[in-house]
């Protein structure tokens, strides 16, 4: 069953944040994965959520996405954002 990880970023140096997508991109497609949507605009539909940046990558399932996270290539795209910003992820498995 696909899996999907959704990542609310708000990173405050955007030249390193960049780097950082760059690498990352990278990873997720050597892991298996695509990108969905990658920091297009949003519209609120309902509540006072308003990300600044919102990025939903699809992988076979949870298992191949919690293998990406903790994959050694993408701990090194992580090191790249450190400080400059917070992100939150969450994995989702589809139906």
């Amino acid at each position: 069953m696909a899996a999907y990880v959704v990542v609310h970023a708000t990173p405050t140096d955007p030249e390193a944040a960049s780097r950082y997508a760059e690498a990352s991109g990278a990873s997720v497609a050597r892991h298996g994965g695509r990108f969905l949507a990658r920091g297009g605009r949003t519209h609120v539909l309902e509540g006072d959520w308003h990300p600044e940046r919102v990025v939903v990558m699809e992988f076979a399932d949870a298992a191949a996405a919690r293998a990406w996270y903790e994959s050694a290539d993408y701990a090194e795209a992580r090191a790249l954002r450190e400080g400059v910003g917070t992100w939150r992820m969450v994995v989702v498995e589809g139906v």
